[in-house]
């Protein structure tokens, strides 16, 4: 379907920096695709909570940045309504396609559209009331100044909200051998790739750095324990997608991860030391702007 403000940010892109050339970690695999998927179910409520939180509604406009599949415009999608509009975008064509399909198998291919563009050189002519992202901040090279940049697409009073990693705090209870190498895997490949470990962590700087309010903010995380969790899956598939850019920065190689008995060997370590895994802790950022 034809969207005009779809159209328009396929079709304006102006070189307003300098595009960062550093490989994305994780890859645009489809193995990585459906990690992603995993990831939203998983963070399904605790995004949803920040958004609710930020005054995401209905009829509101949103400006979803790297949206991947397009897991964070769906829901927002879904909290603004038909008489909103969510655009998401992303570098990779690939995952715009997917988040395509997904928009349409949620209902909401009217007013949830995506489009591929480099968050370094996108424009767009028209204002939004909410820029959103999940993850996407600690992969920036200035984050603050990308920030700065998209809040000039927010009409007055807009909403900027962010859920970002706090990685340093991942950790198990009793401390387990193998979750503990998966961490450090998982951290040394992110910090050794030239990326942010502790983007959450970083978020009220990097908003004042952007010239923004102080944010409110909200800390939560996903855990899980005993035979049927799908903590051991998540865990195995991010390091799976990231094995590539481990090798590549000298944190581990392939034959030392087991990659294909990984999720299971977790599983084991948990259920023997009845362990309660801590992967991934989330700290949510939101601020309105001026008036």
């Amino acid at each position: 379907m034809y969207n005009p403000l779809v159209q328009q940010t396929q079709t304006i892109n102006r070189d307003l920096s300098i595009a960062d050339t550093r490989p994305y970690a994780l890859g645009y695999t489809k193995r990585e695709f459906s990690r992603l998927e995993l990831q939203g179910a998983l963070l399904h409520e605790l995004t949803e909570d920040v958004l609710r939180c930020a005054g995401i509604g209905p009829g509101m406009r949103v400006l979803d940045i790297g949206c991947g599949v397009g897991d964070v415009s769906i829901l927002a999608g879904k909290l603004v309504g038909p008489k909103g509009l969510v655009l998401g975008i992303d570098r990779s064509a690939d995952a715009i396609d997917i988040a395509d399909r997904r928009a349409t198998e949620a209902g909401q291919c009217y007013w949830t559209r995506f489009a591929t563009a480099e968050l370094d050189t996108f424009y767009c002519d028209e204002l939004f009331d909410a820029v959103i992202g999940r993850l996407i901040l600690m992969y920036l090279p200035d984050p603050a100044a990308t920030l700065r940049r998209l809040a000039r697409f927010l009409r007055p009073g807009g909403v900027v909200a962010f859920q970002e990693l706090a990685m340093p705090l991942a950790r198990s209870v009793p401390e387990g051998p193998l979750f503990s190498q998966c961490r450090d895997w998982i951290v040394g490949t992110i910090e050794r790739a030239g990326f942010e470990t502790d983007m959450g962590g970083k978020l009220p700087m990097t908003f004042a750095a952007a010239g923004l309010p102080a944010p409110q903010m909200n800390f939560a995380g996903i855990i899980g324990g005993g035979p049927d969790s799908l903590i051991y899956n998540y865990i195995a598939e991010t390091v799976r997608s990231l094995l590539p850019a481990a090798e590549r920065v000298g944190v581990t190689a392939a034959a030392e991860v087991e990659i294909d008995t990984l999720a299971e060997r977790l599983r084991g370590e948990a259920v023997e030391r009845q362990a309660c895994f801590m992967p991934a802790t989330f700290v949510g950022a939101w601020a309105t702007t001026a008036m």
